[in-house]
């Protein structure tokens, strides 16, 4: 299975769970031109009427200053890791299983297939484990 491998950082900012909240900050970065590649929002169940919206890039100065002035900043508590290749059946699975026969706990994972190639976002807990694992996805 030939593979894209690296780990990256995602950024997260608290937004308000009301209509237009999560697209308050999406266009703040939309108007400062940031491409983005992955985007996850969601509600916060310990804090009512918030939510968290998760970006990844972020590339260089400018994107970075426009992502911090409407309140994101690198997360601290995740390490990501994103994983690109050719759709196959069971790919996602064998992944899974390769980090798993190495002791690497998947704290999350999102995926997609759009043609022929999927890309996948896989959480991790620590720095040490997310640097394992691109080095596990890398041999595979």
């Amino acid at each position: 299975m030939e593979l894209s491998v690296e780990r990256v950082d995602v950024w997260a900012a608290t937004i308000e769970d009301k209509p237009g909240g999560l697209a308050q900050v999406l266009s703040a970065l939309r108007d400062a031109a940031v491409d983005l590649q992955f985007v996850v929002a969601r509600r916060t169940p310990e804090a009512p009427d918030k939510g968290v919206v998760f970006v990844a890039p972020l590339q260089g100065e400018r994107e970075i200053r426009a992502a911090t002035q409407v309140g994101f900043s690198i997360t601290t508590s995740l390490y990501s890791v994103r994983v690109m290749g050719l759709d196959q059946l069971g790919a996602i699975a064998q992944m899974s299983q390769m980090l798993a026969d190495e002791g690497i706990n998947l704290r999350g994972l999102s995926a997609a297939v759009l043609g022929t190639q999927f890309i996948a976002y896989l959480a991790i807990d620590s720095l040490d484990d997310a640097e394992k694992a691109v080095d596990i996805l890398q041999r595979a």
